[in-house]
């Protein structure tokens, strides 16, 4: 069958007159602007996808960074009392990047719905080895670990329905608030980090976690309700570190589900922030749908898009969890001090070694003063300080 258009002719000009193409100038012609912005294609950067994309790989490319491992094996304990502040969520998605930055990570699931070990992809269903018999049958931790599918170097614990009873069998058994203590102890692998994800409750099962873990992770949701059980947490790590774990504290507060538009979350914010000071992680978590579909794909954030606002915000806050490592920090300041010693004795030689009637030499705001006469019996001293902190001044100045 043919067209019509093929018999019928050239069709004829609706608007008689000379026209000029697009880009043709002769006789006179200038292309028109808004044809050529449409002959042009736009950047890729300057897209939604383009822009999409490029976040996923500058994502990707940190992530592949890497970052310093610690010393030894820091173990997080991941807490809150309140429901819904986005626990399993930080512990899932800070367990991933973790991983994805080169560290060996265990996510221990102590909450009985099970969503950390749903998030991670890792069958909990009654039949699969999980927790609960770590806990009350004394399993080895190794015979219940799995790894997760998706993020080399990430591994799971997970937990089943049964750790629902836990608790009451628990209150029988001897050493009940440290068994979970002894089963990381006695568990072989190496790991870089283990993050405990407890239930929404104050229990034997957080208790567990508190006496086996030596830092302790708040999330924070930036609504004022998220405030409000927040100092009977901080009371029971008190209790704990008293009586059962002394090296436990409170080493980060990260705040979740922010949202940058509303004046309430930025009040929270600053209101957390002017309380707990440097604890506070500078990186807010905000609110995001991609987070919330994650876990119905059993993955995380970071798997599932990469380039999403929670995925760079949960990259930035592990960064800033790995590089605050205590025993890193410890040193630091020991270093601090010890040049902070080293500065103090150094001017204390340049004092004494001033001639009486002389300036002291000062820094810049300071008053002068003038040298006082030593009585002879301190001058054998004040030479044999200066001999022994000579070098020592020599290289300050």
């Amino acid at each position: 069958m043919r067209s019509d258009a093929n018999i019928a002719g050239p069709m004829a000009d609706p608007v008689p007159g000379p026209r000029t193409e697009p880009g043709d100038t002769s006789a006179g012609g200038v292309a028109p602007r808004g044809d050529a912005a449409r002959e042009t294609p736009p950047p890729m950067d300057d897209t939604p996808i383009g822009r999409a994309a490029q976040q996923a790989v500058e994502a990707m490319n940190r992530a592949g960074e890497g970052l310093p491992r610690p010393a030894q094996t820091r173990i997080m304990v991941v807490a809150n009392q309140k429901g819904g502040v986005g626990k399993t969520t930080t512990t899932v998605n800070l367990a991933a990047s973790l991983a994805l930055h080169g560290g060996r990570v265990l996510v221990v699931d102590l909450d009985p719905q099970g969503n950390a070990s749903t998030a991670l992809g890792v069958d909990h269903h009654a039949e699969v080895p999980s927790i609960y018999d770590v806990l009350v049958e004394s399993k080895p931790l190794s015979e219940v670990v799995q790894p997760v599918p998706d993020v080399e170097g990430l591994f799971c614990a997970p937990a089943t329905i049964d750790l629902a009873g836990a608790e009451i069998e628990l209150v029988s058994l001897v050493a009940r608030e440290s068994r979970l203590q002894r089963a990381i102890e006695a568990y072989e692998q190496p790991l870089d980090y283990i993050l405990i994800d407890c239930p929404p409750s104050l229990g034997l099962l957080t208790v567990n976690a508190l006496v086996a873990g030596a830092e302790v992770l708040i999330p924070i949701q930036c609504e004022y309700y998220a405030l409000e059980g927040l100092g009977q947490l901080l009371r029971n790590v008190e209790l704990v570190r008293g009586h059962l774990n002394p090296r436990l504290h409170v080493s980060t507060i990260i705040l979740t589900m922010y949202d940058g538009r509303t004046r309430l979350a930025s009040q929270v914010a600053e209101e957390v922030r002017g309380h707990f000071g440097k604890e506070v992680l500078r990186t807010n978590i905000p609110r995001s749908v991609r987070i919330s579909e994650a876990p119905s794909y059993g993955q995380t954030v970071l798997t599932y898009d990469p380039g999403s606002s929670g995925s760079l915000s949960y990259l930035e806050a592990a960064r800033e969890i790995a590089l605050r490592d205590p025993h890193v920090e410890q040193a630091q300041q020991a270093q601090q001090q010890l040049q902070a010693q080293q500065v103090q004795q150094t001017q204390q030689v340049q004092a004494q070694e001033v001639r009486p009637g002389q300036q002291v030499p000062v820094q810049q705001g300071q008053t002068p003063q003038t040298q006082a006469p030593q009585a002879p019996a301190q001058q054998p001293q004040a030479e044999a300080q200066a001999q022994q902190y000579g070098s020592m001044a020599e290289g300050t100045q």
